[in-house]
């Protein structure tokens, strides 16, 4: 994720008085960080690292033209996935913003996908959520958690997540997070002005909203989830539209990665033989469009396809043929992801070392390579490179649990048992699951290679979590 610097500037309005809040910025953020931990864990959750790493980079590029959206509290904004085909987004508090891939998909342009991460990032600067849930005690934790995961639940079952939110109190905290038309005014001003310093067609919220109408017609009943927590309302369009007129038209040009980008997210969304087949034939249609980037999109979207169906002989000459198209930009990121990919798969862990290694100098903050780095160098048997190179990853990223994972796999190979189940256990605590990683912890004091030194890390390790164990259980029975 690329630096975000410190806000220079507080001028964004307020929404009530701040010293009256009783959910602080610290408070915010851990809920927000709780209801990640579930969210990390469900299997729609979407890992893919090319995917999060664009979303990340756009996503800050949104907040890097508007730095004070980062407000007091310095948040460190994170941008994630959700498979699911209905079109939805969501802001949750202290900064985490989630993306439905039906949204990715529907998304006709940069500046439309640009629309709707500003207006979330505009909930976040204005702490709507915090200040709608500030009269709740901030020993609620747990409830409020449970709240959110409802709501973002009910993307597709609004039975599922009220069955989330039983309890008294369910439907009128439901209520509470459905954003006030003051609130989304806030928002859409926020995100216009993101927009407009971003330098992207502010009409394109327009546009979006008009679409996420349209679809709206095809729910037939019920509330598209989006327009749950966002209501969208004539007055609303018509106060974004008179405020574009104010500012000055510019033409947005897509960037290659939002059309490949979408090109993975339309295979990834659905790994079913119908999904596959349907996926193939918009690839087939796309490539009759005739226009460069159409093209370069189509090619990878079907060497992708191929890869994930491990015909590595067409992913190959698929991908290939994408990047001469592509030419001269054939060393995109993602492009070079696939090609590493393919060269994992089919052992030829040299040629894949060579290339991770020439992109790393081109993208040398890319998480993505990091790991695929790592994963090479295991591959290829270079364990003692793969360890103190993980460890050093570890160090700066101490929040990345891939490395945890992957240093477990280095050091599993290497048949070193006890640091094998410290480093998982670091992976969990990393995932918000401490239970397991006290297991870990334990497997490891036991492995026949736990040294002294060893057993005293492992030992003060486990004071930690089993301090914090008790605190969360001794929190969940005061709730």
């Amino acid at each position: 994720m690329p630096y975000a610097p410190a806000a220079a500037a507080q001028n964004l309005p307020t929404l009530g008085d701040t010293s009256r809040e009783t959910l602080s910025p610290l408070m915010e953020r851990k809920l927000g960080e709780e209801v990640m931990h579930d969210i990390r864990r469900d299997p729609d959750y979407m890992t893919d690292a090319p995917l999060l790493e664009y979303l990340n980079n756009f996503g800050w590029t949104l907040v890097n033209a508007r730095p004070d959206v980062r407000g007091e509290a310095g948040f460190d904004f994170f941008f994630f996935a959700v498979r699911d085909p209905v079109l939805n987004a969501f802001a949750l508090p202290g900064g985490f913003i989630g993306v439905h891939s039906g949204l990715l998909l529907a998304a006709q342009s940069e500046s439309e996908l640009a629309s709707v991460l500003a207006h979330e990032i505009g909930h976040v600067a204005q702490r709507h959520i915090a200040r709608m849930v500030g009269s709740q005690k901030q020993d609620s934790m747990i409830a409020l958690a449970s709240m959110l995961l409802g709501l973002l639940t009910m993307r597709g079952s609004p039975d599922a997540g009220a069955a989330v939110m039983m309890g008294g109190t369910g439907l009128a905290m439901q209520r509470q997070l459905n954003f006030s038309r003051d609130a989304e005014r806030e928002a859409d001003r926020i995100g216009l002005s993101i927009l407009d310093a971003g330098g992207f067609d502010t009409s394109g919220m327009v546009v979006f909203f008009g679409r996420l109408q349209t679809a709206s017609r095809n729910y037939s009943d019920a509330v598209p989830p989006y327009l749950l927590t966002h209501p969208l309302t004539t007055e609303r369009i018509a106060d974004i539209e008179a405020r574009i007129r104010e500012q000055r038209y510019r033409q947005h040009a897509d960037s290659l990665d939002f059309q490949l980008i979408r090109a993975r997210v339309r295979v990834l969304q659905d790994d079913t033989e119908l999904g596959r087949r349907e996926a193939q034939f918009f690839f087939e249609t796309q490539l009759k469009q005739n226009t460069k980037q159409q093209i370069v999109a189509a090619k990878y979207g079907m060497a992708f396809l191929a890869f994930k169906q491990e015909d590595y002989g067409k992913a190959e000459a698929l991908l290939e043929e994408a990047m001469a198209a592509a030419a001269p930009a054939r060393k995109n990121l993602v492009l070079t992801d696939l090609g590493i990919e393919i060269m994992l798969a089919t052992k030829r862990e040299a040629e894949a070392l060579k290339l991770v290694e020439q992109a790393q100098l081109q993208y040398p903050l890319s998480r993505g390579l990091a790991h695929q780095y790592a994963r090479v160098l295991i591959a290829s048997k270079r364990l003692d490179e793969a360890t103190k190179y993980l460890r050093e990853q570890a160090q700066l990223y101490r929040q990345d649990a891939d490395v945890q994972d992957l240093l477990a796999q280095a050091y599993s190979a290497q048949g070193k048992r006890a640091l094998q189940h410290m480093a998982l256990a670091e992976s969990y605590v990393l995932t918000g699951s401490v239970p397991a990683a006290l297991d870990q912890l334990r497997i490891a004091r036991n492995a026949p290679d736990a040294g002294f030194y060893d057993q005293s890390m492992i030992d003060a390790r486990e004071r930690e979590l089993q301090a914090r164990w008790k605190e969360e259980l001794q929190a969940s029975k005061d709730r």
